[in-house]
């Protein structure tokens, strides 16, 4: 993707990658037209774009609105959106096009929802780029990213935890478990990751983390994220290792949870998707 000098729509969530895209973007001589979301997006997209709209995330026309009327016609998504809008009092905030879209859907899985995003967007000119075309340095690749290697007993939950993950990841359920002892704690849905590990984590100390990208990732959308928030949500839940998807995951301020990681003796993992002992692991009853 080179500069042209032209705008770029980024529809910015949660968490640090929509500035780190900003930024990256800005520095190849795009005009950032940011979508930030109320008490969501970080208040720094304010300096790392060239224009910023702030919306509450069901405020669908107006989002599309403002991404024509910047002039935008390739956009990114990227950052957290917390799909729990869809739900109980916070629905009130959709407006009548989100309604109207999400009432035609077949159902509310993540992939459905992201898809029809993407189509709507094309029918406005607006092409979806993938998330990381801008930033491919954020991808983690294969080993341990620190100091702390995982024991022999955690490669083992590891092993037994990762075709767990990938079943879940492609049904659209979620891309986390939490096993220890060969023996799932928790799984991620709706609720996220942080919220898995929590839950894992009030069960049993030691626990591992498994996080995987969907078999048929869609790279314009929800590819997988570790970051000091992720390691900080472990040491609360006295979490020892977590094991991530190489290739496939990208780690937000990579020295930061890194460093955070090693002072707390928790291993941080990359793992091809080929690897023989994880590809051909089985789940044993």
């Amino acid at each position: 993707m080179h500069s042209t000098g032209e705008i770029l729509g980024l529809i910015a969530g949660a968490g640090r990658l929509p500035l780190d895209i900003a930024r990256a973007a800005s520095a190849r001589g795009y005009g950032v037209a940011a979508i930030a979301f109320r008490d969501a997006t970080e208040p720094a997209i304010v300096e790392a774009a060239r224009s910023v709209t702030w919306l509450e995330p069901g405020e669908v026309l107006a989002a599309l609105t403002f991404l024509e009327s910047s002039g935008a016609r390739r956009a990114v998504m990227a950052g957290k959106v917390p799909k729990s809008i869809l739900y109980a009092d916070a629905a009130a905030g959709l407006d009548a096009m989100a309604t109207s879209e999400l009432a035609a859907l077949p159902d509310r899985r993540d992939d459905v929802i992201l898809a029809r995003v993407a189509d709507v967007l094309a029918s406005r000119g607006i092409e979806l780029l993938p998330q990381l075309e801008l930033v491919p340095e954020l991808v983690a690749g294969t080993g341990p990213l620190g100091a702390t290697a995982p024991s022999a007993a955690q490669r083992d939950d590891f092993a037994f935890g990762w075709p767990v993950a990938k079943t879940l990841a492609d049904l659209d359920v979620g891309q986390t478990v939490l096993v220890k002892d060969r023996a799932v704690l928790a799984v991620e849905a709706i609720e996220g990751t942080d919220a898995a590990i929590r839950r894992g984590g009030a069960i049993a100390s030691g626990a591992v983390v498994v996080k995987v990208a969907k078999p048929r990732q869609d790279p314009r959308f929800d590819v997988p994220a570790i970051g000091p928030e992720t390691v900080r949500v472990m040491c609360e839940a006295r979490a020892a290792a977590l094991a991530f998807e190489a290739g496939h995951t990208v780690v937000i301020d990579r020295e930061a949870a890194v460093a955070l990681a090693d002072a707390h003796g928790i291993a941080l993992v990359g793992i091809a998707p080929d690897a023989h002992e994880f590809r051909d692991a089985r789940v044993v009853a």
